[in-house]
């Protein structure tokens, strides 16, 4: 319980810092595009890489990871089917799945697996499998949806090798799989600006917030609401389901499994609508609910399951 509460009380702080930095016009107009721009072409990529070149790539092959893998495509693919009915467009309704889906391992899965469920390394499968697997495939379809769109085939196909965030993600998993140990001179750099990941996305997310209306209204309020249920409510449900009656998880795994999926959206998903200049206030209120509704969310399941 502790852990759920510590775990959300960083983020807000740090929220809230991004939101008198706005107020104050600390970094002038433009200082929320120039924090996203840090975060998503510089700090991120070295994040994922330093994260993902130290980390035993073994832990990704067990039930947990497909019973979020499942989820996960359970609760982007019911927003990708309403967002096609509803015609909203590939890219906005690229980032409102991953809204749907893409829990926030990092900067909120961590403290809450060591405070909660007592081993930080338990978010690994889900943060391996959203650098590696999701997030390369929805950016490339950002691209593609883009500019990237009207390329020749040639510049298509190599998308993923262009995106800074996939080529990070990559780049580590394929030095933890060769074995490499990176030097320190090398991995200290790196660390430290990868340190910036983090703070730089949520203060961007906080100054957003300067001005903003209230969440859930307005044009994105279907999608938003639609996204937050899938996130909040729905992919913790089917985990659920699919750990229990397909799969046989109980007692600590099946708290493990209900938890993450629990998670709210992450914040990072804010950079990259930023990043892409689509679906940005579906992102940012999909976001701020998710997070708000997380709390007792959480908090049932650890009282239920733990």
């Amino acid at each position: 319980m502790q852990g759920v509460l510590t775990g959300f009380a960083v983020i807000a702080v740090v929220i809230g810092v991004g939101y008198l930095i706005g107020r104050r016009g600390y970094l002038g107009d433009q200082g929320r595009e120039v924090l996203t721009k840090l975060a998503f072409h510089v700090a991120s990529p070295a994040l994922l890489f330093t994260t993902l070149a130290q980390t035993d790539l073994s832990v990704i092959f067990s039930s947990r990871l497909l019973v979020t893998a499942l989820s996960t495509a359970a609760a982007a693919g019911v927003f990708v089917a309403v967002g096609a009915l509803r015609g909203w467009g590939v890219g906005r309704t690229t980032i409102g799945a991953l809204c749907s889906s893409y829990v926030n391992s990092g900067n909120l899965g961590i403290p809450i697996a060591v405070y909660v469920l007592g081993d930080a390394s338990l978010v690994a499968p889900v943060l391996l499998f959203q650098l590696v697997g999701v997030t390369p495939i929805a950016l490339t379809v950002l691209d593609l949806s883009g500019k990237g769109a009207k390329g020749p085939l040639r510049r298509r196909l190599l998308v993923p090798l262009r995106n800074p965030i996939a080529v990070g993600s990559l780049a580590g998993v394929a030095v933890s799989a060769a074995g490499v140990k990176v030097p320190a001179p090398v991995l200290d750099p790196l660390t430290l600006i990868g340190g910036m990941s983090v703070p730089a996305v949520l203060l961007a997310f906080g100054i957003s917030l300067c001005g903003s209306t209230m969440p859930g209204r307005g044009p994105d309020r279907l999608p938003v609401l639609l996204s937050v249920a899938l996130k909040s409510v729905g992919q913790p449900a089917v985990a659920w389901a699919l750990a229990v009656g397909v799969f046989g998880l109980r007692g600590a795994q099946l708290l493990d499994v209900v938890v993450t999926s629990a998670l709210p959206a992450a914040q990072n998903l804010y950079t990259y609508a930023s990043s892409y200049r689509v679906g940005e206030r579906l992102a940012r209120d999909s976001i701020l609910l998710s997070t708000v509704i997380s709390v007792p969310v959480l908090v049932v399941v650890a009282a239920l399951l733990g």
